[in-house]
């Protein structure tokens, strides 16, 4: 199956958006896909995806508590169907205090079993939840986490769950501090953990046409140090318009949502945006990436073949066969 943790350390590069977006390409794919919101924040997946209705009752079930092994609840009642088809394990507030949380189990079972801190697996709870408890593999052909940004417990569960990364960054320097310390922190989970830590490809994100940005663009498409097959162009408009729309940039795009002002106010309806060849071509990117997840990372058998069904418009088909740049074309 199909597992990936979408991250990246420094803002602005589209990780939470990303993350919808391949989810909803890998269901249109015909994968059953659940994707994991480990951030805390507010503008969340749970929030893009408009779910998590008790995600701030300190009484409600939440995963925190199954990770923790104190759940007050079926674990299948945490998951929650999005409008797109992608199931969600949604955010909850307890997932800021999880550190602590975790110290305070900690202290309880190793003086109960007479153990060492060290030999506690406080880094393996979320794997064993997944896979040897609700045996998730079962139910799912990938499974995405979007996790908190700071390294630490959440995160460390995340990638020891799921083994590979997606790693999106800036096409600017600080882009490349971002890959240098994804790398570092390759490196020291690898050796901490003692497990192999995948990385999938590379994502440049809102890549724009400055002569930097573009330098940037084939400094990561022409090394040999890791795979970068799309890079995803400087769509701020579309990518806000996800919030407005509760969904990825497929929904935006078919429902053709769109924010403008009206009698001095900002509304956000749908049937409003232009169908533009540029955001197809995003959309066209979007689906090659979760393509090139699917089928070079993992070996999987999936649809290269997208319609997208444009309200008001002809439908449009988005065909990976036989071409590394086939365009948006009329069906």
């Amino acid at each position: 199956m199909i597992t990936a943790v979408v991250y990246s350390e420094s803002g602005g590069t589209y990780k939470t958006t990303m993350t919808a977006n391949i989810a909803v390409a890998l269901e249109r794919m015909g994968l059953n896909t659940l994707v994991v919101d480990l951030d805390p924040q507010e503008g969340n997946l749970t929030s893009l995806f408009d779910t998590g209705e008790h995600r701030s009752d300190p009484d409600a079930d939440n995963l925190v508590k199954h990770i923790l092994d104190m759940p007050d609840g079926d674990f299948d009642d945490l998951i929650e169907n999005t409008e797109e088809g992608v199931d969600i394990l949604p955010s909850h507030d307890m997932l800021g205090d999880f550190t602590s949380n975790l110290e305070q189990k900690i202290s309880y079972e190793t003086g109960m079993k007479n153990m060492s801190r060290e030999e506690y697996p406080r880094f393996e709870l979320l794997y064993d939840l997944f896979w040897e408890k609700q045996e998730l593999h079962e139910e799912y052909d990938a499974v995405l986490i979007d996790p908190n940004a700071r390294a630490e417990d959440l995160l460390y569960n995340a990638i020891f769950a799921l083994r590979t990364l997606v790693a999106p960054v800036k096409p600017a320097g600080k882009g490349n501090l971002s890959l240098e310390g994804l790398e570092e922190l390759v490196g020291n989970m690898e050796s901490q953990l003692d497990i192999e830590i995948g990385l999938s490809c590379v994502v440049p994100s809102g890549v724009g046409q400055t002569n930097a940005h573009q330098q940037y663009q084939e400094q990561f498409e022409n090394t040999d140090a890791f795979d970068t097959p799309v890079a995803i162009g400087n769509r701020e408009s579309l990518m806000d318009a996800m919030w407005e729309a509760r969904g990825s940039a497929f929904k935006v795009v078919e429902e053709r949502w769109k924010t403008f002002e009206r009698d001095g106010e900002m509304v956000s309806e749908a049937g409003q945006r232009r169908v533009r060849d540029r955001e197809l071509e995003t959309l066209r990117r979007l689906y090659e990436l979760a393509w090139f997840i699917a089928t070079d990372t993992f070996d999987t058998d999936v649809d290269p073949v997208l319609e997208l069904d444009i309200r008001d418009h002809e439908k449009r088909i988005i065909d990976l066969r036989g071409s590394e740049r086939t365009e948006a074309t009329t069906a």
